[in-house]
């Protein structure tokens, strides 16, 4: 056991007793992280900060799988919600907030006309999905990204246990910046295509005039586009990767940032697509419960009141811009790089001769942790990330990338872990 991260494993060991993996999320259990060598449990958070149930301080680059966009409890959105809690958390009629949340979601989102809310950005997914099916009548789906954990998109991934196969039939995968392979999917299906969903942008920047592409292509075929904003909402743009790139969907779903972590999604898009909410059964006991909702309105305020994307890009470019000066100067561009958007940015890892990225990945981790960064390999900026933040960072960075390139190199990776190995693991993106 370690001395370092004692109480979180003692903690891990309680909760395998009666939580599946230790966790309510997939993205947080101890499959991602190696034993021996990472902290397990979260106490608390203050601005870019967390510790751990050991006390040790990290500043935070994970920021609850980027559901954090202003930093931890945010004294706006706290004091919105603690004024909020004194008149009730949910009620048998709608709350006036449930409206007046919608309306700002609509005056800052590009294809915004009407609003439903969920809780998780699974839930709008699967509602967006559903929407589509019934507004055109038909019943296959061209997914790009990922989309959550329901049936409809989970089917078509490694992760496909439980999911009948006639329902796994109907969902087809195509590849980011290759309209070909779109193109082919709806001539193999043609006129059964309800919608094409996509993240407009993860880890690769669209190639030019690749989005009015799917577009152009989606509409030809009488088919619906939807961007998968749970991430690039309130992050690439107030008003997302639509407003970013300038390419509108017919439906856009929204999750994470949009209440700077409390629990909301939402459904957006075409008034006359919309209105078939109506018709459909999209309906949650707590989708407008009411501390979510005057989050998600402080939040969107205080996007509007301050220079907060701005800030993402900036601190995020900062970011990208250190760490390829770091892994040019260690010569690793044959095995790390850096990519993604700037409020939202990758580290990768590559597979060498002699080691997997895994193998590689767990001394990045082991070795980032015990330098107090919390990291899993992208920077989820957030507001509250300083420049002494960001020294700190990459100077974890200039002290670890040169060991990796020693155990690569060196073939001495195995004696420089303190653990073992991560598994190959199911990737989202």
């Amino acid at each position: 056991m370690s001395e370092r991260y004692h109480h979180s494993e003692d903690l891990l060991e309680r909760a395998l007793k009666t939580i599946p993996l230790g966790s309510q999320t997939f993205s947080k259990s101890k499959t991602q992280y190696p034993m021996d060598v990472s902290p397990f449990f979260i106490q608390r958070g203050k601005g870019s900060r967390v510790w751990d149930a050991d006390g040790n301080e990290y500043i935070d680059f994970v920021n609850g799988l980027a559901a954090i966009t202003l930093g931890y409890c945010d004294p706006d959105v706290d004091a919105a919600v603690r004024a909020q809690l004194e008149e009730g958390v949910i009620f048998s009629l709608p709350h006036p907030l449930e409206m007046q949340v919608a309306e700002l979601i609509v005056k800052l989102v590009p294809c915004a006309e009407k609003v439903r809310f969920g809780k998780n950005g699974s839930d709008a997914t699967a509602g967006s999905i559903r929407l589509a099916r019934a507004f055109t009548n038909r019943d296959h789906v061209a997914t790009c990204g990922y989309h959550g954990w329901q049936d409809w998109y989970i089917g078509t991934t490694a992760r496909n246990r439980g999911v009948p196969q006639v329902t796994r039939d109907l969902s087809h995968t195509w590849t980011y910046n290759d309209i070909s392979s779109l193109a082919k999917l709806f001539q193999e299906y043609p006129d059964k295509i309800a919608a094409v969903i996509l993240e407009p942008m993860n880890v690769t920047e669209p190639l030019p005039g690749f989005l009015e592409e799917v577009k152009a292509l989606t509409h030809k075929h009488g088919a619906l586009l939807i961007f998968d904003e749970t991430v690039t909402g309130f992050r690439y743009a107030i008003g997302g990767a639509q407003q970013h790139f300038g390419v509108m969907p017919d439906l856009a779903t929204f999750g994470k940032g949009l209440a700077n972590g409390y629990p909301v999604s939402a459904v957006v898009g075409r008034a006359d697509v919309m209105q078939l909410m109506e018709e459909i059964f999209f309906s949650f006991t707590f989708s407008g419960e009411t501390l979510s909702l005057v989050a998600a309105l402080a939040t969107m305020q205080k996007l509007e009141r301050k220079p907060v994307t701005d800030t993402l890009y900036t601190q995020g470019r900062k970011v990208m811009d250190g760490l390829k000066v770091c892994i040019a100067a260690a010569g690793a561009e044959d095995f790390l790089g850096v990519t993604g958007n700037p409020t939202w940015s990758f580290f990768l890892i590559k597979d060498t001769a002699n080691y997997s990225q895994w193998q590689i990945k767990t001394l990045f981790l082991q070795e980032m942790f015990a330098r107090g960064i919390l990291i899993i390999g992208t920077h989820n900026m957030s507001y509250s990330h300083t420049d002494a933040d960001l020294d700190k960072l990459l100077n974890a960075y200039d002290e670890v990338i040169p060991m990796l390139v020693e155990g690569v190199r060196n073939k001495k990776l195995e004696s420089m872990l303190r653990c073992q190995p991560l598994e190959p693991l199911f990737k989202v993106r």
